[in-house]
């Protein structure tokens, strides 16, 4: 059942689903239409709504991509990599490396999602490697899946970018909000439960998917063939700038320093001061100390930032949408239509899957908050529901529906060599599974 499953929805998404930097183009061209028929701009006023917003996010964009930047560099530092060599030695089937990878990426995740997403991806690889090497049968489609079920559960970490924006002052909507503080929503009682609740049940839903038919597994056929670094030559070493650039003592000093002044920052402020630049700055640093050399720290950054064009590109199209969407007064018109169909029991819900999708046309949880955001606190706030609790229902549509969209999995895809057929039929399974779990915890904790 599974099997068809991934086969129908495999096939669905390679003929109808585009590049997602379509998907931002063609939801401008609606929002605009929108704006025409239910408010009173014309043409004209809408297309100056949407130049007037088209920078707004830049800082926004680029904390974004710091986020995914110094996760994925996090990752690939000696220390991880060394931890996770040494965790694919241990499943003995591919039920235990189900665990052991899901788990392992979603607890990244909740660290930091590009440092989930990377830990996944290679955790998955050199476990299915491992089991090869040691001529145990598996099932590497389903190994793959288990190293993206980060993404299920990112947006209720220490890097989730809904949560982390309104606890930054001066965020973008903070003339409705206020600072909201990660004490009520990343560590509030809703997300904290339905992080354990996930953390539980979705290893134990992928473990139940295995093929039982042994005939229908594939095997991870070879390694993934990646760039080496270029070997330096005595010369090279002997120049005062290559002694700069291998300079460990210039890293460690620096770190220390940094590293230093956030301790002293968290001793000061507590949770209030956990927030994206925070974050950023603690996984930049952290990074850097963990490559030691200067120069081997820049070519990981240069590696990373391959992986934030689609950030890059589509931040601008959203700030746009979003200077549409509040100037027009469409935020007004959704605000209300949203607020007759629900009540502050139900809406937690309806803001969960709307968020999921919009997920699948802004494939960012960043973009998504930026244009969905101030509908949903508009309408909360005439219902009476808290801002931290609709932040919470936002931030678990928007990862819940990453299971089907696969702008995020290209990293994975990348590293483990599969395809997005061979794991969106079990994350597309597991999307539903969880669903009944994530509406239940709404209903009985906002």
């Amino acid at each position: 059942m599974i099997a068809r499953i991934g086969e129908v929805a495999s096939r669905i998404s390679a003929r109808f689903v585009p590049d997602p930097f379509i998907f931002a183009l063609l939801l401008t061209l609606l929002t605009m239409i929108l704006g025409v028929i239910f408010t009173p701009s014309s043409p004209f006023d809408m297309a100056n709504h949407w130049m007037g917003g088209f920078w707004d996010l830049l800082t926004f964009g680029m904390q974004m991509v710091l986020i995914l930047v110094t996760g994925g560099v996090l990752a690939q530092s000696p220390p991880v990599k060394r931890l996770i060599t040494m965790m694919a030695g241990i499943p003995r089937d591919t039920k235990s490396a189900v665990l052991l990878v899901s788990l392992s990426a979603m607890m990244a995740a909740l660290i930091n999602w590009g440092l989930g997403l990377i830990v996944g991806a290679l955790l998955a690889r050199e476990t299915a490697k491992s089991l090869k090497l040691r001529g145990i049968a598996h099932h590497y489609p389903l190994i793959g899946a288990a190293g993206y079920t980060g993404l299920l559960i990112w947006h209720g970490g220490l890097s989730g970018s809904a949560p982390l924006t309104v606890a930054t002052s001066d965020h973008f909507l903070s003339d409705l909000t206020g600072v909201i503080p990660v004490s009520t929503t990343i560590f509030g009682h809703l997300n904290v439960i339905l992080v354990i609740a996930l953390l539980i049940a979705v290893p134990l839903f992928l473990r139940g998917m295995l093929p039982r038919k042994k005939d229908e597994w594939q095997e991870f056929t070879g390694e993934v063939v990646q760039a080496q670094p270029v070997a330096d030559s005595p010369a090279d070493k002997k120049t005062p700038a290559k002694k700069l650039e291998d300079s460990s003592t210039l890293t460690v000093v620096v770190c220390v320093l940094a590293l230093g002044y956030l301790i002293f920052y968290f001793a000061r402020e507590g949770l209030s001061g956990l927030n994206l630049n925070s974050m950023n700055l603690l996984f930049l640093f952290l990074g850097f100390l963990f490559f030691l050399r200067p120069v081997k720290y820049v070519k990981a950054v240069n590696q990373a930032v391959k992986g934030t064009s689609g950030i890059i590109l589509q931040f601008p199209f959203y700030a746009g949408i979003m200077g549409m969407m509040r100037q027009s007064g469409l935020v007004e018109v959704f605000s209300n239509a949203l607020v007759n169909i629900s009540n502050s029991v139900t809406f937690p819900v309806f803001a969960f899957i709307s968020a999921g999708l919009v997920n699948l046309f802004v494939p960012s949880g960043g973009g998504q908050w930026a244009v969905q955001g101030p509908i949903l606190i508009n309408a909360a706030q005439q219902l009476g529901v808290t801002s931290a609790d609709t932040v919470i229902s936002l931030a678990y549509g928007d990862q819940w529906t990453n299971m089907l969209q696969p702008f995020w999995a290209l990293p994975l895809l990348g590293i483990t060599g599969l395809k997005a057929s061979q794991i969106i039929g079990y994350t597309a399974a597991l999307m539903f599974l969880v669903l009944p779990l994530i509406v239940l915890g709404l209903i009985l904790f906002t």
